[in-house]
């Protein structure tokens, strides 16, 4: 039987939320654009170690100037993404608002911090020292794309890894 765990994917709108989703669940990406309104949840079975674990993704509507996560949201979640948009700087300013939300609502959960759009070097806005500042903070980070998949799936099987040594912690 396999362990349920709910995972929240955390980020301002157009971070690629939902583009991670489908690229880790069913290996496919598009390059239409879809607003979440509210949240979506799929599921994915993955192996952790030597356990079973049915992640449960609830892709939530990005927080931008009218929307703000309603932390309600946040129940029962074991970890969570916060995602920036490597070509978007605010995204990057965003992040930390939302995990200090994450931490004063539901407490410390693990988590992770996915730098999408790592193809689209040419109009990074992110700078590598900004990058390094994470490290300060001792937030674990990949960079990936949802649509080449680079990262993707370690990144998910990384956090599904984190939320089960949290349980044994």
């Amino acid at each position: 039987m396999a362990i349920q765990k709910k995972i929240c994917m955390l980020g301002a709108t157009g971070v690629g939320k939902t583009s991670l989703v489908r690229r880790f669940v069913q290996s496919i990406y598009s390059e239409k654009y879809h607003t979440t309104i509210g949240v979506k949840i799929d599921k994915k079975l993955v192996k952790a170690g030597d356990e079973e674990v049915n992640l449960l993704l609830w892709d939530l509507q990005g927080e931008d100037d009218t929307f703000k996560i309603r932390p309600a949201f946040l129940r029962g979640a074991s970890g969570y993404f916060i995602v920036v948009d490597l070509t978007r700087h605010e995204t990057f300013v965003t992040a930390f608002s939302i995990q200090q939300m994450v931490e004063r609502e539901v407490g410390p959960l693990p988590f992770l911090v996915l730098f999408n759009k790592n193809d689209l070097t040419e109009q990074f806005e992110i700078l590598p020292t900004e990058l390094e500042q994470m490290i300060d903070y001792d937030w674990k980070m990949f960079r990936t794309s949802a649509k080449t998949g680079e990262r993707v799936e370690e990144a998910f099987q990384k956090l599904a890894e984190k939320m089960l040594k949290a349980d044994c912690g």
